[in-house]
């Protein structure tokens, strides 16, 4: 389902025709279903009135009331405690043309992106409207991409969309809860790693706009000022934000592989790396001993063995603790080495052999060594750490900190 958002204040003239509008086009050309929510942000007029005569006469529709004034915080309110999968929003003068609308969430419904967001300046967008608000929006869209690195191309058209998902992590650190609410939750989400879609809109520039362009230009500067002050500081944790997203975006955790499933996933891997260890092994013992060429091939098969097993067959991804399991690993590798180069020794004591038959040792004693490995990988090197449900728990207090400053 998808929840469409109207932030209004003060909008009793526009409000009934506005809505009867987007539902007649909802209703004829929009494939999900969706819910329409009235936000009332402290309007003084009878925007509430009508908002509740809308909610109960057409279907699909709701309203929600709050006493304080604020789009971003009308959009918080209602996109926090909404059971929808994609979140959007627009302008209650619907300046953006509604045919805009399917583009704009079907890559959020597909999963190929996670946030969508309409432009009036890519290219294919038209737009009307008078020269200093042209000059303002290019203006503050530079000044975005000059300080704080922004990629996006149209931080303040009022028509946006997000995963729901996507959100549940933004909004905990989104601090504005006016005008720069928008910019906020982009900067940080492209910081973070997520996927922005862009569409070209058509737009039409609403005379009566409720907008006053100074003050609103000043709190986005201030709003600028204090992001770029908590990305540089780290007060803002986009590396947490990056992580939870991360893990977001694989899905629910699968339930570990069974014994005989990791055993097969070692074994393919085994065959792979003991293949390439007797081919080195072979090569090497033309110009070396064999207690050196077999420890010269098992230290160069080590590495890629180990980073086979930790990413394959015990389903570990990541740099975090890759370089304690080679460690690990090397331990591993050095009893196995001990274990092979004993049974050489033992061997050769019995008299002069061939390659062939040396080899033919070392792939009985591998086969014992590689049960003992397997069993050291699975129950030392790569055993599973699981973390308390208190730590997880004070986690996600650091992580909504900020967004509750």
């Amino acid at each position: 389902m998808i929840e469409i958002v109207i932030p209004v204040l003060n909008e009793e003239n526009d409000l009934e025709r506005c809505i009867r509008r987007l539902c007649e086009y909802l209703a004829a050309d929009f494939p999900f279903t969706y819910r329409i929510t009235v936000a009332d942000n402290g309007s003084e007029d009878r925007t509430w009135d009508i908002a509740e005569t809308l909610a109960q006469e057409l279907p699909f529709v709701r309203s929600v009331q709050l006493a304080q004034r604020g789009r971003g915080l009308a959009l918080r309110a209602v996109w926090a405690g909404s059971d929808a999968r994609v979140l959007a929003y627009m302008d209650v003068d619907l300046a953006t043309d509604l045919n805009a609308l399917l583009p704009l969430v079907a890559p959020l419904i597909s999963g190929h992106s996670d946030l969508a967001i309409g432009s009036r300046l890519m290219r294919g967008a038209s737009v009307v409207r008078g020269p200093k608000r042209e000059f303002i929006s290019r203006a503050y869209n530079v000044l975005l991409r000059t300080t704080l690195s922004a990629r996006f191309s149209d931080a303040q058209c009022g028509f946006k969309a997000v995963r729901a998902d996507t959100a549940a992590m933004l909004l905990p650190l989104i601090e504005d809860t006016g005008w720069f609410f928008d910019t906020e939750m982009l900067v940080l989400a492209e910081r973070a790693g997520c996927r922005i879609h862009e569409v070209p809109v058509d737009w039409v520039d609403d005379i009566d706009s409720r907008v006053h362009i100074w003050s609103t230009a000043v709190g986005d500067l201030k709003g600028v000022v204090r992001l770029a002050r908590g990305l540089a500081t780290g007060r803002i944790p986009i590396g947490r934000l990056r992580e939870q997203l991360a893990l977001a975006a694989k899905g629910p955790a699968a339930s570990p592989p069974s014994l005989a499933a990791e055993a097969l996933r070692f074994a393919v891997v085994g065959v792979v790396c003991t293949v390439a260890y007797l081919a080195l092994f072979l090569v090497g013992r033309a110009v070396l001993p064999a207690i050196a060429a077999n420890g010269l091939a098992l230290f160069v098969t080590a590495v890629g063995n180990t980073t086979a097993n930790r990413r394959y067959t015990f389903g570990l991804r990541g740099r975090r603790g890759s370089g304690r399991h080679q460690l690990q690993g090397f331990v591993v590798f050095l009893a196995a080495l001990f274990a092979t180069s004993s049974a050489l020794a033992g061997f050769n004591a019995l008299g002069t052999h061939s390659a062939l038959a040396e080899l033919a040792v070392l792939v009985g004693v591998n086969l014992l060594v590689t049960v003992g490995r397997f069993m050291a990988l699975r129950a030392w090197v790569f055993r599973r750490r699981v973390e308390s449900a208190s730590d997880e728990a004070m986690e996600d207090d650091a992580l909504a900190a900020p967004g509750r400053a």
